[in-house]
């Protein structure tokens, strides 16, 4: 069988300490054998810490911390200490939280005490080893094992807000995650590497072959006295930097000035605005997986591309998703009982292309990406591969994996993952092992499968099934230093093998692939789209955009596929107007123009600021709203999420029965953040708002309200533009194209000419469509390209005119206003 024939590189159960020839040629940061002394850091006394006494400065006294003027946590242990960074200015009083134990160990869960009152928080944890999705609370007992970002909100009794943000982070070799206990403490876990039970190993061995390596200890705490053991090779005594702390007003600028300060911090990843962003994005794409499965192939691919094109939507950004490789699955002979449970054990047997596409359709997979780009207009060709080669790794006995000095190796899960929802593709994993390569010569693995990729047309790649490494680290010095020595030669790799920095990243929501990203610009945001679980449409929205706090300053989140013929379709491409990502199949007119082009919106779409510490999809009465900005306008979208689905993901046995329900909230302008982004100097606070889908306009203040009434499932886009005087006597405020749910994302320049008898108004907005303004006075003339058209003024100040397909290559349409003084 091939998971027994296998190079003795080590044993599976108990290795050797790292050696140099696997890379290691330097102790990471932090990690030290169990018997030495602790890190040379400074003390951690609390006493010790000195911190101002502003009102913004964070600090620790008496076992009370305060951020912001207000007390955050209370008792909190003498072993809590606080320090505040020296490296970069922090004017919103940011500081870190560690703490010191008796003895070393691979893992600690630490006691930073108790939640004071008043506060309410919402938590982003990993529901499941690859996933993040949010949760909101006011007891520290209810914040979730695999907590990896805490935002809490105080209010005072005038009404102002102070939010306070807790980050847990890397630090050298070491991991940090919060956590709730029963006795109502906030804690955090720091641990190294991966855990196996205090057992011998043959006793380890025959629980890895009973189903599912069933093993439920992980819930509770007993493994801080003994029962769970970390690698013996990273271990320590002091967790200095582990909890990132800040506070501020505005809770969208605070964690924008904290991701910023701590990747100069900590030189470990970027924040988005230091990456180069990959040019497909703002083309709408096609992915192949919920079309074919892994059962794609050449003739399928050009049948969705046909398609596509014919119907009005020509992708020029395809994804050429799993079942392309050549991989085998070794366990035939396996009792039938358990073939089934042996698909996520497949491994890689070659890097390149498997006989579906080498044939009489296409000769090789460089003939199959010619074909589609020449003959489909296809711009970028992405590909998929898995972090690690394969679900299941590389087949260690092919020559043409040896050269990588591959093992078989058992992943083993730490106990903040099994503390919430088992993963099925980790049940094969930790049943059937992992083909793992040497991380010595992981970047020679990249770099050979990169460029031959390369060498046939393929633009960039989409790399899955990354938080699979957090489980593999033991030998090789934890969990952080072998993800990151994989993330650092993939991102080597792709900068030397492609152009732009075609990557998306998935399966990747651990903090030890986030804070280790410099140079990844495009990651997942969430679970998989899945058409079959009608309860499970809301439950994406809401935590895309939740996620999308996080994962939005230091990604440009990617909001996965749908289907637009789905029965949420409608919903689902609303959302993905406001995403400020890729588009990839959708309802299709309303996203994407003729030529392909998606408007894209500037940053990642997040919740408004009223609805962060609401929860949009149980709580019976809270719609969810999302905000983000284009060049020159605003955009919401409201999304009623109550009613079709619950948090507790799809149980045959307690299904979900969805209900209707109308939920009437309200709407500003002032939802939108960062508006004086795009105002200037020379607005006074009005707006003009335009539906989508009732197409209504209204005129309100910037801190004007209006009300929204919704049924479950269904949404509404807004169009927030900014009504501005031109030439002393015209109140204009363009939408953009009117047709698109993301109106204002056609806008690209908007300026005027004239004087106080006479003004043209003259802007730059890509079509085709239907253009459409604010304008309290009628026009004179409208003209597209020098060329008069008509148009309709109505009552309430709308200006509506068709674009028609111009000329120019980048349907770029010039349009003129003319306005004269009465």
């Amino acid at each position: 069988m091939a998971m027994t024939g296998t190079a003795p590189w080590r044993s599976p159960l108990r290795a050797p300490p790292p050696t140099p020839s696997r890379g290691y040629n330097s102790r990471p940061r932090g990690l030290v054998p169990a018997q030495c002394r602790p890190w040379p850091r400074p003390s951690l006394s609390s006493a010790a810490v000195a911190c101002p006494r502003s009102e913004e400065m964070a600090r620790l006294e008496r076992g009370s911390l305060v951020v912001g003027g207000r007390e955050l946590l209370e008792r909190a242990p003498p072993s809590v200490a606080l320090r505040r960074p020296a490296v970069v200015a922090s004017p919103g009083g940011a500081a870190f939280l560690g703490a010191t134990a008796p003895a070393p160990s691979s893992r600690h869960v630490f006691s930073l005490g108790t939640l004071a009152s008043g506060w309410k928080w919402l938590s982003l944890f990993r529901f499941k080893i690859w996933w993040m999705i949010p949760t909101v609370g006011e007891d520290a007992a209810g914040v979730p094992a695999e907590t990896q970002m805490l935002l809490l909100e105080s209010r005072s009794e005038a009404g102002a807000a102070l939010y306070a943000l807790m980050l847990p982070v890397l630090d050298g070799g070491f991991r940090a995650s919060l956590q709730g206990s029963p006795e109502n403490e906030l804690q955090f876990c720091f641990e190294s590497g991966r855990f196996i039970l205090d057992l011998l190993d043959s006793e380890v061995f025959e629980l890895k072959r009973t189903a599912n390596f069933g093993i439920s200890v992980g819930i509770s705490e007993e493994y801080s006295g003994g029962l769970f053991l970390g690698d013996p090779e990273v271990q320590t005594l002091e967790a200095v930097d582990a909890v990132f702390i800040n506070s501020g007003d505005n809770p969208f600028k605070l964690m924008k000035e904290s991701i910023k300060m701590l990747s100069k911090i900590k030189g470990t990843f970027s924040h988005i605005e230091d990456k180069e962003i990959p040019a497909n994005l703002d083309w709408f794409g096609w992915c192949t997986w919920d079309a074919f499965y892994k059962s794609v192939n050449p003739v399928g691919i050009e049948e969705g591309l046909k398609s596509l094109c014919e119907g009005g939507a020509p992708p020029r950004f395809l994804i050429i998703d799993d079942g392309w490789q050549e991989t085998v699955n070794g366990f035939k002979e396996v009792d039938e009982a358990f073939i089934e449970q042996t698909v996520f054990a497949e491994r890689l047997i070659d890097l390149t292309e498997n006989d579906k596409f080498r044939g009489e359709t296409c000769k090789n997979l460089g003939d199959h990406v010619k074909k589609i780009k020449e003959h489909y207009g296809v711009k970028y060709v992405y590909i998929w591969h898995a972090l690690h080669g394969y679900w299941g790794g590389v087949l260690t006995t092919p020559d043409a994996m040896k050269k990588y000095n591959p093992q078989l190796v058992y992943p083993v899960q730490s106990p903040g993952n099994v503390a919430n929802l088992r993963d099925i593709a980790m049940d094969s994993l930790e049943k059937f092992g992992v083909g793992i390569i040497d991380p010595a010569m992981i970047y020679d693995f990249y770099n050979d499968q990169h460029s031959y990729l390369s060498s046939v047309g393929v633009d960039g790649v989409k790399v899955d099934v990354q938080n699979v490494m957090e489980t593999l680290g033991k030998g090789f010095g934890g969990r952080v230093a072998l993800t990151q020595k994989y993330q650092q030669a993939l991102e080597e790799s792709i900068a030397r093998n492609f152009k732009g920095n075609n990557l998306i990243c998935c399966m990747s929501h651990n903090t030890d692939s986030i804070f280790s990203s410099l140079k990844s610009a495009v990651a997942r945001a969430s679970e998989d789209f899945m058409p079959q679980e009608p309860t499970m449409q809301t439950l994406h929205i809401a935590t895309v955009a939740f996620n999308s706090l996080l994962l939005g300053e230091i990604f440009i989140p990617d909001w996965d596929m749908f289907h637009s013929k789905h029965e949420s379709a409608e919903f689902h491409g609303a959302a993905r107007a406001l995403s400020g990502g890729g588009v990839y199949v959708s309802v299709l007119k309303k996203l994407v123009l003729p030529d392909g082009l998606i408007l894209r919106a500037k940053h990642a779409g997040r919740p408004t600021r009223d609805c962060l510490f609401n929860d949009p999809v149980m709580d019976g009465k809270s719609l969810l709203k999302i905000w983000n900005l284009n060049k020159f306008s605003g955009v919401i979208g409201v999304f009623n999420c109550q009613g079709a689905g619950n948090w507790t993901y799809p149980v045959k046995e307690n299904a979900h029965v969805p209900t209707t329900v109308c939920i009437t909230g309200d709407l500003s302008p002032s939802d939108v953040e960062l508006l004086e982004e795009i105002s200037g100097d020379d607005w006074n606070g009005e707006t003009a708002v335009f539906a989508f889908n009732s197409c209504s306009l209204s005129r309100l203040q910037k801190h004007q309200t209006m009300d929204v009434s919704l049924s479950t499932m269904t949404c509404e886009i807004y169009t927030i533009a900014l009504i501005k005087v031109f030439g002393g006597f015209v109140q204009f405020a363009p939408f953009g194209l009117v047709n698109m749910y993301n109106s204002g994302g056609a806008l690209e320049n908007v300026t005027s000419t004239g004087d106080c008898s006479e003004i043209t108004i003259q802007i730059q907005c890509r079509g085709p469509g239907r253009f459409g303004a604010y304008s309290a006075t009628r026009p004179e003339i409208c003209s597209v390209d020098e060329h008069e058209v008509e148009f309709k003024h109505t009552d309430d100040g709308f200006l509506a005119f068709d674009l028609s397909h111009g000329s120019s290559q980048d349907n770029l349409r010039n349009i003129e206003i003319l306005y004269r003084a009465s």
